[in-house]
């Protein structure tokens, strides 16, 4: 897929609507229960753009994007203010929020997740996009340094660890991070007149799979 390393204009990205969501098949037996089967393994974001659009400056920026993303085409990074931080949005990135892995002697290269947790169950959300300068890691609580301890491949969400952690090692990582997104139209409709009154217009984003 062709993907665009660039980010969404993030002013009007903060005025946006929109976040996760699921499939879920549920089969309401002749008794009334039900049985109910998860059919994606991770969730899928949707949002709408048209929210943050607030004056013709920030149509005519919504335009220019989607005109160089050539609609639908290409793929590019979105900042979800709502969940943008390896931890809450506001508290510090810490290179201790969240699970990298552990070492084996063996293995260099670990994936970012996020792992999301409630009531004794948790989400583990690969992370494939980070945003470069954020990125700190840790291993056994000691922080390592980028470039001497090791590498990022911010177009995967890659660490790459110069010498393999030794076995048992407890590795963690802190970040902050776009969802990979693309317009989810290849049309925008735009009534001036209907923007002047106070419509916003509708401007689709949806997460892509990496």
């Amino acid at each position: 897929m062709s993907f665009h390393e660039v980010r969404f204009p993030t002013a009007i990205a903060l005025g946006s609507s929109g976040g996760p969501m699921r499939r879920t098949e549920v089969v309401t037996l002749a008794s009334g229960f039900e049985e109910r089967n998860a059919v994606w393994a991770h969730s899928r974001r949707r949002y709408d753009a048209g929210y943050g659009v607030k004056t013709l400056d920030d149509l005519h920026a919504v335009i220019s994007f989607f005109e160089a993303r050539m609609g639908r085409l290409h793929g590019f990074r979105w900042k979800d203010h709502a969940d943008f931080k390896s931890g809450a949005p506001g508290a510090a990135v810490s290179d201790t929020d969240q699970p990298l892995g552990a070492g084996d002697g063996v293995s260099t290269q670990f994936s970012l997740v996020k792992v999301y947790s409630s009531g004794g169950t948790d989400y583990v959300r690969p992370i494939r996009k980070p945003v470069a300068p954020t990125v700190v890691v840790a291993m056994d609580g000691a922080s390592q340094n980028e470039g001497i301890d090791f590498t990022l491949d911010a177009l995967t969400g890659t660490v790459s660890f110069v010498a393999p952690p030794a076995p048992g090692a407890v590795l963690t990582a802190g970040f902050e991070f776009d969802v990979p997104a693309r317009f989810d139209t290849d049309r925008l409709a735009i009534d001036l007149s209907q923007f002047e009154a106070g419509m916003v217009p509708n401007v689709p984003i949806i997460e892509v799979r990496l």
